[in-house]
């Protein structure tokens, strides 16, 4: 254990300061706050008046989107590196089926917070909040700035990351996300190509005059469906994130809009969701998609389409021996008494557009499945999740990790 003020264990001392019920209350007051992507204006405000009641310093409400902005604060502790714990507001839609409770009560149920986002991941950023909040209590000689970017737009085209390092730096970071509390090194990426089947349009009733664009994008959903590409890769990649890179036909958009009026489509977009391992460009990516297609030109003659590269988030992996991951191995290991495993994800993180800039390692509480009704999440899992964040970032300002 790191020997602070007085002989006393850096990770030791900051988490007598760390005040659990308070990051619990926390964890349940941002479940109350509706944040569906496009809405995450209120989390944001609450978040930025939470940190400015608890004596952060340069708080503010960074515009990303109009009533959409990032919630940012800091804790100064003098010259030294500048350590990021950051997250996204937004959540998908709430989901169906509620039975226990509501999906924004925030109710804590036999050892558990109720509520939609709860891991995906509203928890994360409060107990960040209190995790910083430890560390300032703690008075321990550190050097340097903590950090908090609670981001908006993630579930859409992570422009609330992209804003936030257009205008900050940082030397290490933590993404909360969900990985049920053990330590990430990283996830794969996406691709969106858009695949537009053409046909020749007719009215119903001249149905012989015609090529019918959905069937021709039928025949190209059942032949990327079909896809299994394993690229070539090397061992270790293979290792955490299985060989295949995932190719689906994710959405279909043909014909006419319903109520309106009949006519055979000339036109079908089926958007395919390619889910890569770092490492696999987009150029093999599309290659498989090109020889999918071709088994659907096999299957009918008629058959023609356009491909365009619609979006690209890269993916990330950090190297185990890099300082930031050895900082959170170390934390989870002071907290829990034994050394962690290590993994990845197959989910996107915001690091798809800031990991390249800035060392980060991943780790948040919560995990599958999420977005489900009656989501929830133990008391322990945010105990546990603000202790190791508190214990990261004292660490992390008490200078390069030995071990």
């Amino acid at each position: 254990m790191e020997v602070g003020i007085e002989g006393i264990g850096v990770t030791e001392h900051v988490l007598s300061h760390v005040d659990l019920d308070r990051a619990v209350q926390l964890v349940r007051e941002v479940c109350r706050i509706p944040s569906v992507l496009g809405e995450e204006g209120a989390l944001a405000g609450f978040l930025a008046s939470t940190m400015r009641d608890s004596g952060f310093e340069r708080v503010e409400l960074q515009p990303v989107l109009p009533d959409r902005p990032n919630a940012l604060g800091e804790v100064d502790f003098g010259t030294g590196r500048r350590v990021l714990m950051t997250g996204h507001l937004d959540t998908k839609p709430a989901s169906h089926g509620w039975s226990v409770t509501e999906p924004f009560s925030g109710d804590l149920i036999d050892g558990s917070v109720y509520g939609h986002g709860v891991m995906d991941m509203k928890a994360a950023l409060a107990c960040q909040v209190v995790a910083i909040e430890a560390v300032r209590k703690a008075d321990l000689p550190l050097m340097g700035t903590l950090a908090m970017a609670a981001v908006a737009d993630h579930m859409g085209d992570q422009l609330g990351s992209i804003a936030y390092f257009e205008q900050h730096t940082a030397d290490l970071c933590v993404l909360g996300e969900l990985t049920d509390n053990e330590v990430c090194l990283g996830h794969r990426g996406r691709y969106y190509y858009d695949v537009t089947t053409r046909g020749r349009s007719a009215h119903t009733c001249h149905k012989p005059a015609a090529i019918n664009a959905n069937v021709l994008a039928a025949q190209a959903v059942l032949a990327l469906d079909a896809s299994k590409y394993e690229p070539e890769l090397e061992p270790w990649i293979v290792e955490l994130f299985g060989s295949e890179t995932y190719i689906v036909p994710g959405r279909i958009y043909g014909g006419l809009a319903p109520g309106g009026p009949s006519m055979i489509p000339d036109e079908c977009v089926i958007r395919v969701d390619c889910r890569p391992q770092p490492g696999v460009s987009i150029e093999q990516v599309r290659a498989e998609i090109d020889r999918c297609l071709e088994r659907a030109k096999q299957a009918d003659a008629r058959f023609l389409a356009d491909v365009v590269l619609a979006d690209v988030k890269s993916g990330y992996l950090a190297d185990p021996e890099d300082e930031v991951v050895r900082l959170m191995r170390k934390a989870v290991r002071e907290v829990r008494g034994v050394e962690p495993p290590l993994r990845v994800e197959n989910w996107l993180g915001d690091t798809a557009s800031f990991g390249q800039k800035v060392p980060t390692v991943i780790f948040g509480p919560g995990g599958p499945p999420v977005y489900c009704p009656d989501e929830h999440l133990t008391v322990e899992e945010i105990h546990e999740a603000t202790k190791v964040y508190a214990a990261f970032a004292a660490l992390a300002l008490s200078g390069p990790v030995t071990g």
